[in-house]
Protein backbone atom coordinates (compact mmCIF):
# COMPACT_ATOMS: atom_id res chain seq x y z
CA UNK A 1 0.00 0.00 0.00
CA UNK A 2 1.04 3.59 -0.58
CA UNK A 3 1.56 6.21 2.14
CA UNK A 4 -1.88 7.71 1.52
CA UNK A 5 -3.48 4.29 1.98
CA UNK A 6 -1.86 4.11 5.41
CA UNK A 7 -2.96 7.65 6.28
CA UNK A 8 -6.55 6.68 5.50
CA UNK A 9 -6.23 3.48 7.53
CA UNK A 10 -4.87 5.44 10.50
CA UNK A 11 -7.68 8.01 10.32
CA UNK A 12 -10.34 5.33 10.06
CA UNK A 13 -8.80 3.30 12.90
CA UNK A 14 -8.96 6.28 15.27
CA UNK A 15 -12.56 6.92 14.23
CA UNK A 16 -13.49 3.24 14.66
CA UNK A 17 -12.00 3.03 18.16
CA UNK A 18 -13.79 6.25 19.18
CA UNK A 19 -17.09 4.95 17.79
CA UNK A 20 -16.62 1.60 19.52
CA UNK A 21 -15.96 3.27 22.87
CA UNK A 22 -19.06 5.43 22.47
CA UNK A 23 -21.31 2.52 21.54
CA UNK A 24 -20.02 0.34 24.41
CA UNK A 25 -20.56 3.24 26.82
CA UNK A 26 -24.14 3.64 25.65
CA UNK A 27 -24.82 -0.10 25.93
CA UNK A 28 -23.37 -0.34 29.45
CA UNK A 29 -25.19 2.79 30.65
CA UNK A 30 -28.68 1.37 31.14
CA UNK A 31 -30.15 4.56 32.56
CA UNK A 32 -33.16 4.78 34.84
CA UNK A 33 -35.33 1.64 34.56
CA UNK A 34 -38.95 2.18 33.54
CA UNK A 35 -41.14 0.41 36.13
CA UNK A 36 -44.28 0.62 34.00
CA UNK A 37 -45.71 -2.44 32.29
CA UNK A 38 -44.79 -2.95 28.63
CA UNK A 39 -47.80 -2.03 26.48
CA UNK A 40 -46.47 -2.49 22.95
CA UNK A 41 -44.18 -4.48 20.68
CA UNK A 42 -40.66 -3.14 21.24
CA UNK A 43 -39.12 -4.88 18.20
CA UNK A 44 -41.83 -3.47 15.92
CA UNK A 45 -41.28 -0.04 17.46
CA UNK A 46 -37.54 -0.21 16.78
CA UNK A 47 -38.24 -1.15 13.15
CA UNK A 48 -40.70 1.77 12.93
CA UNK A 49 -38.08 4.09 14.43
CA UNK A 50 -35.84 3.45 11.40
CA UNK A 51 -38.67 3.59 8.84
CA UNK A 52 -42.01 5.32 9.35
CA UNK A 53 -40.76 7.60 12.13
CA UNK A 54 -38.16 8.99 9.71
CA UNK A 55 -40.78 10.31 7.26
CA UNK A 56 -41.19 14.11 7.12
CA UNK A 57 -44.73 13.88 8.45
CA UNK A 58 -43.46 12.31 11.66
CA UNK A 59 -40.36 14.43 12.23
CA UNK A 60 -41.22 17.56 14.21
CA UNK A 61 -41.63 20.39 11.67
CA UNK A 62 -39.94 18.69 8.71
CA UNK A 63 -43.25 18.52 6.84
CA UNK A 64 -43.24 22.35 6.81
CA UNK A 65 -39.86 22.42 5.01
CA UNK A 66 -40.13 19.64 2.44
CA UNK A 67 -37.63 21.13 -0.09
CA UNK A 68 -34.96 21.36 2.62
CA UNK A 69 -35.86 17.87 3.87
CA UNK A 70 -35.51 16.47 0.33
CA UNK A 71 -32.22 18.33 -0.14
CA UNK A 72 -30.95 16.82 3.10
CA UNK A 73 -31.92 13.32 2.01
CA UNK A 74 -30.11 13.72 -1.32
CA UNK A 75 -27.11 15.23 0.45
CA UNK A 76 -26.92 12.24 2.81
CA UNK A 77 -27.27 9.77 -0.07
CA UNK A 78 -24.39 11.53 -1.81
CA UNK A 79 -22.32 11.15 1.37
CA UNK A 80 -23.09 7.43 1.63
CA UNK A 81 -22.23 7.01 -2.05
CA UNK A 82 -18.94 8.86 -1.56
CA UNK A 83 -17.97 6.53 1.29
CA UNK A 84 -18.97 3.59 -0.88
CA UNK A 85 -16.57 4.74 -3.57
CA UNK A 86 -13.88 5.37 -0.98
CA UNK A 87 -14.05 1.65 -0.14
CA UNK A 88 -14.12 0.67 -3.83
CA UNK A 89 -11.06 2.79 -4.62
CA UNK A 90 -9.18 1.69 -1.50
CA UNK A 91 -9.48 -1.97 -2.43
CA UNK A 92 -9.15 -1.19 -6.16
CA UNK A 93 -12.32 -3.11 -7.03
CA UNK A 94 -13.07 -2.94 -10.78
CA UNK A 95 -16.39 -1.23 -11.66
CA UNK A 96 -17.85 -0.65 -15.12
CA UNK A 97 -17.12 2.84 -16.40
CA UNK A 98 -20.74 3.99 -16.84
CA UNK A 99 -21.42 3.44 -13.11
CA UNK A 100 -18.38 5.50 -12.24
CA UNK A 101 -19.59 8.51 -14.24
CA UNK A 102 -23.21 8.16 -13.12
CA UNK A 103 -22.08 8.06 -9.51
CA UNK A 104 -19.84 11.08 -10.01
CA UNK A 105 -22.71 13.02 -11.60
CA UNK A 106 -25.05 12.22 -8.71
CA UNK A 107 -22.40 13.17 -6.13
CA UNK A 108 -21.92 16.53 -7.84
CA UNK A 109 -25.69 17.11 -7.64
CA UNK A 110 -25.77 16.09 -3.98
CA UNK A 111 -22.89 18.43 -3.19
CA UNK A 112 -24.85 21.29 -4.77
CA UNK A 113 -27.70 20.49 -2.39
CA UNK A 114 -25.18 20.54 0.45
CA UNK A 115 -24.06 24.01 -0.62
CA UNK A 116 -27.70 25.16 -0.82
CA UNK A 117 -28.29 23.96 2.76
CA UNK A 118 -25.20 25.86 3.89
CA UNK A 119 -26.35 29.04 2.14
CA UNK A 120 -29.81 28.75 3.72
CA UNK A 121 -28.22 28.44 7.15
CA UNK A 122 -26.17 31.57 6.48
CA UNK A 123 -28.88 33.85 5.06
CA UNK A 124 -31.88 32.89 7.23
CA UNK A 125 -31.79 34.70 10.58
CA UNK A 126 -33.62 32.00 12.54
CA UNK A 127 -31.19 29.32 11.35
CA UNK A 128 -28.13 31.51 11.80
CA UNK A 129 -29.10 32.27 15.41
CA UNK A 130 -29.42 28.56 16.17
CA UNK A 131 -26.13 27.66 14.47
CA UNK A 132 -22.63 27.35 15.88
CA UNK A 133 -19.28 27.08 14.05
CA UNK A 134 -19.46 23.28 14.03
CA UNK A 135 -22.66 23.40 11.93
CA UNK A 136 -20.80 25.25 9.18
CA UNK A 137 -17.58 23.26 9.50
CA UNK A 138 -19.39 19.91 9.28
CA UNK A 139 -21.33 20.94 6.18
CA UNK A 140 -18.22 22.28 4.46
CA UNK A 141 -16.15 19.19 5.29
CA UNK A 142 -18.75 16.76 3.95
CA UNK A 143 -19.55 18.85 0.87
CA UNK A 144 -15.85 19.11 0.04
CA UNK A 145 -15.52 15.35 0.54
CA UNK A 146 -18.24 14.79 -2.04
CA UNK A 147 -16.68 17.22 -4.50
CA UNK A 148 -13.23 15.65 -4.16
CA UNK A 149 -14.77 12.19 -4.63
CA UNK A 150 -16.62 13.30 -7.78
CA UNK A 151 -13.49 14.92 -9.25
CA UNK A 152 -11.48 11.77 -8.53
CA UNK A 153 -14.09 9.63 -10.28
CA UNK A 154 -14.60 11.95 -13.24
CA UNK A 155 -10.97 12.58 -14.07
CA UNK A 156 -9.38 9.41 -12.64
CA UNK A 157 -6.94 11.47 -10.58
CA UNK A 158 -4.56 9.95 -8.08
CA UNK A 159 -6.39 8.80 -4.97
CA UNK A 160 -3.90 10.53 -2.69
CA UNK A 161 -5.93 13.74 -2.14
CA UNK A 162 -9.19 11.82 -1.56
CA UNK A 163 -7.63 9.37 0.89
CA UNK A 164 -5.80 12.03 2.91
CA UNK A 165 -8.90 14.23 3.01
CA UNK A 166 -11.08 11.26 4.06
CA UNK A 167 -8.63 10.57 6.90
CA UNK A 168 -9.06 14.16 8.13
CA UNK A 169 -12.84 13.74 7.89
CA UNK A 170 -12.67 10.54 9.95
CA UNK A 171 -10.62 12.33 12.61
CA UNK A 172 -13.19 15.13 12.86
CA UNK A 173 -16.26 12.89 12.98
CA UNK A 174 -16.01 11.82 16.66
CA UNK A 175 -15.49 15.37 17.96
CA UNK A 176 -17.92 17.41 15.87
CA UNK A 177 -21.53 17.38 14.77
CA UNK A 178 -20.71 14.54 12.39
CA UNK A 179 -20.59 12.17 15.35
CA UNK A 180 -24.34 11.77 14.80
CA UNK A 181 -23.23 9.14 12.27
CA UNK A 182 -22.24 7.12 15.35
CA UNK A 183 -25.11 7.78 17.73
CA UNK A 184 -27.84 7.77 15.05
CA UNK A 185 -28.31 4.03 15.44
CA UNK A 186 -28.16 3.95 19.23
CA UNK A 187 -30.58 6.88 19.53
CA UNK A 188 -33.10 5.35 17.10
CA UNK A 189 -32.96 2.04 18.99
CA UNK A 190 -33.44 3.90 22.28
CA UNK A 191 -36.45 5.76 20.91
CA UNK A 192 -37.93 2.52 19.59
CA UNK A 193 -37.53 0.83 22.97
CA UNK A 194 -38.98 3.79 24.87
CA UNK A 195 -42.03 4.41 22.69
CA UNK A 196 -42.54 0.70 22.05
CA UNK A 197 -42.56 0.03 25.79
CA UNK A 198 -45.31 2.62 26.20
CA UNK A 199 -47.26 1.37 23.19
CA UNK A 200 -46.91 4.65 21.25
CA UNK A 201 -44.91 3.25 18.33
CA UNK A 202 -45.66 1.97 15.75
CA UNK A 203 -48.35 4.58 15.26
CA UNK A 204 -51.67 2.82 14.76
Amino acid sequence: MTYYHWILVAGFFIFFISALIFIITVILKKGIPDPSKTKGNINAAIAYSFTGAMSPGKKESAYLHLPTYAAGIIFHIGTFLSFFWLIILFFNIPIIEILIYLSAAFIIISSIFGISILIKRIIKNELRELSNPDDYISNILVTAFQIITAITLFFQYSYSLLFVYAAILFLYMPIGKLRHSIYFFTSRIHLGKYFGHRGVWPVK
